[in-house]
């Protein structure tokens, strides 16, 4: 007697929907697990409306800043801690935070025609590398024409030599108030000068118009209250 089984061989269909359920499941899994990172990691603050800070502490190089949110040019630095470099730029001379963004980053400036209105600055991590102040003891006068230009403002400028690395650059110097810059020279572009001091474990590097070096005093006593004003607390 020929028996019949109660239970057909199943269908491809049926097959097919018995391997989608396990595949189906471990990707509800995985995007809620990304949904949870990117929630835990995602700033607490916005970049804009009335709960926005004005102030983040951004600590470079173990250095504790205190910078202007609307200044920091990058939106993937808009947050605090600690951070490896920062770039910022302020309005010339009242030194405020820009209310909109601009289209030249501080690492292009030197070759892109930039507002006249801003002094650029970048804050890195220095890991003990020779600072700013050995550099212009020790390693830019192998470099220098031995002459030096001394206008009557005080400001004194030797230019490179033009077989060295820095052939299209002037070294400006200045006493009261102290003031170095590396300048390059106008051509197609304006020149721009290069201005770096030490503060703790950071360097701050100023990039501003050659044209300012007309009125060097002001730049100089911008650049030193601006540094004053971005420290944060010492003790």
């Amino acid at each position: 007697m020929t028996v019949f089984s109660a239970t057909s061989p199943r269908s491809p269909r049926t097959r097919t929907r018995t391997h989608f359920v396990p595949i189906a499941l471990t990707c509800v899994f995985a995007a809620s697990a990304i949904a949870l990172v990117a929630y835990l990691l995602w700033p607490t603050w916005s970049t804009g409306g009335a709960d926005a800070p004005d102030k983040l502490p951004v600590s470079v190089g173990g250095t504790l800043f205190n910078l202007p949110l609307q200044a920091i040019r990058m939106k993937i630095q808009r947050h605090s801690g600690p951070q490896e470099r920062i770039d910022l730029d302020f309005l010339y001379p009242s030194l405020d935070a820009p209310n909109g963004p601009t289209h030249v980053t501080a690492d292009t400036v030197d070759t892109a025609m930039q507002p006249i209105d801003r002094i650029f600055l970048s804050i890195a991590a220095h890991h003990d590398a020779l600072s700013p102040e050995q550099r212009t003891a020790t390693i830019y006068p192998r470099y220098l024409e031995p002459s030096a230009t001394t206008p009557d403002d005080g400001l004194t400028m030797r230019a490179f030599r033009s077989d060295t690395p820095y052939g299209s650059e002037d070294m400006y110097s200045a006493a009261s108030p102290a003031l170095t810059a590396r300048c390059t020279r106008d051509a197609a572009t304006p020149g721009m000068c290069l201005s770096e001091r030490r503060v703790g474990g950071a360097d701050l590097t100023y990039r501003f118009p050659r044209s300012w070096l007309s009125q060097w005093r002001d730049v100089a006593n911008a650049m030193d209250r601006l540094t004053a004003q971005l420290r944060g607390p010492k003790g």
